[in-house]
């Protein structure tokens, strides 16, 4: 109880924002990026007759819950605005804008390459991602060392395993994104919250330049959303989602690398939702036989729709419905960044919240997958009706009876034409 009451007066001691420069040297980048996104966004929707063949998500596919053609090419507004609030950002912002930018470029060219042709395979995005982490790495000269972990430090003082392991989480969080990234609002809100967050630990622990760059991409995210919810006239894409995946894990490995008191579970915590996703996911599809690349209908986000959101509000639009869906989804994320604000300068308690939040995803996503709390009635069927649909499924059929007649001769009888 000690420990989560010193949490909330260091939480509320540090929100007095509106103080010294910070407010006057954010306020410039943060609008421009904001401003730049939702305007490119609303640009590429106003023209979408123009170039529909091009830039239109297709229909057709296991994980696709859109019933109209939508321009999916929504990470360009994005990485458009993030360009031009990156020159309007002052010193000690601009070159981690710009090295974000630079390193980035990888996952959101490739990304942005299968959005417009579709031919793109996920082996090849996913190495984009890796030359995007690698890139990271020899930019800005920083890799995880987990030196708040006990029994993993010693591990990650090796140079080459450090790197190593940075890229891959870097990888990996690029491709959570793209995974969650199936309805509208789901993976921009979460973005955004979790963004946020890095921003507010950030100034708490003084970090004023990173807070400014979090909050730069959460505008940028934040105009992207403003387009995209609730009506879904665009999509963030494959760039976008890799893209903010890489720029997420870049914004925690920084925020922990940089400001010794913050845990790393506490920045673990802000993105729990995309990485248990993943992991889960990987997890049931290899339990099953299945490959883990391959794409399905069974995500947390495709069976709260199903399950819940098509029962309770099933008399709505289908967009409707998938608007709901996707901001119910991002409360997740709100809740943790809470939880992560509470606790980042204790090792435990961030990892005791951690912990419950990825418990209560998996007993969540159990509860949904066997009806947990949805179970339907069963229902008696009347004697005569079971037994037609007993006959109708082929169970309990009368054996097979033959009605061919006798085979029958009509040959006529042979005749002696001898004399």
């Amino acid at each position: 109880m000690r420990l989560i009451m010193d949490s909330f007066i260091s939480f509320f001691d540090g929100l007095s924002i509106f103080k010294n420069m910070y407010i006057q040297n954010m306020v410039t980048p943060v609008v421009l990026g904001m401003a730049t996104s939702m305007a490119f966004c609303l640009l590429i929707v106003w023209t979408q007759r123009w170039h529909n063949a091009l830039t239109s998500d297709y229909l057709n596919g296991a994980q696709k819950l859109h019933t109209t053609a939508t321009p999916r090419v929504g990470g360009a507004a994005i990485f458009l605005g993030l360009l031009i609030a990156s020159s309007q950002a002052f010193d000690l912002v601009s070159p981690i804008l710009n090295d974000l930018l630079i390193a980035g470029s990888p996952a959101f060219v490739f990304g942005f390459a299968e959005d417009l042709s579709g031919r793109i395979s996920v082996k090849w995005r996913y190495l984009a991602t890796v030359a995007s982490g690698i890139l990271f790495v020899w930019l800005h000269e920083h890799s995880l060392s987990l030196y708040l972990i006990s029994g993993l430090n010693w591990f990650m003082q090796l140079k080459g395993l450090s790197v190593l392991f940075t890229i891959v989480a870097i990888a990996g969080l690029a491709q959570s994104i793209n995974i969650i990234d199936g309805l509208n609002g789901q993976a921009s809100l979460m973005s955004f919250f979790a963004f946020s967050g890095f921003a507010l630990i950030a100034y708490l622990v003084g970090d004023y330049a990173l807070s400014v760059c979090c909050l730069i991409l959460a505008a940028a995210v934040l105009g992207f959303f403003c387009v995209n919810w609730p009506f879904g006239k665009i999509f963030m894409g494959d760039g976008g989602a890799y893209f903010i995946g890489f720029a997420l894990a870049a914004m925690a490995i920084l925020l922990v690398e940089r400001n010794y008191p913050v845990s790393d579970f506490a920045v673990l915590l802000i993105c729990v939702h995309p990485v248990t996703e993943v992991l889960f996911s990987m997890y049931r599809r290899a339990a099953s036989g299945a490959s883990i690349t391959q794409p399905d209908r069974l995500h947390f986000h495709t069976l709260l729709k199903m399950r819940y959101i098509r029962r309770w509000f099933g008399h709505w639009p289908n967009v409707a419905r998938n608007s709901i869906a996707g901001a119910t989804m991002s409360l997740f994320t709100l809740l943790a960044v809470i939880l992560a604000a509470l606790s980042y300068k204790n090792v435990i308690l961030s990892a005791f919240f951690f912990v419950a939040m990825v418990a209560m995803y998996v007993t969540l996503y159990t509860r949904m997958a066997r009806f947990g709390w949805n179970k339907p009635k069963r229902s008696k069927m009347p004697r005569a009706h079971a037994r037609s649909n007993a006959q109708r499924t082929g169970r309990h059929q009368p054996p097979a009876t033959s009605h061919q007649p006798p085979a029958t001769s009509h040959q006529p009888p042979a005749t002696s034409h001898q004399p």
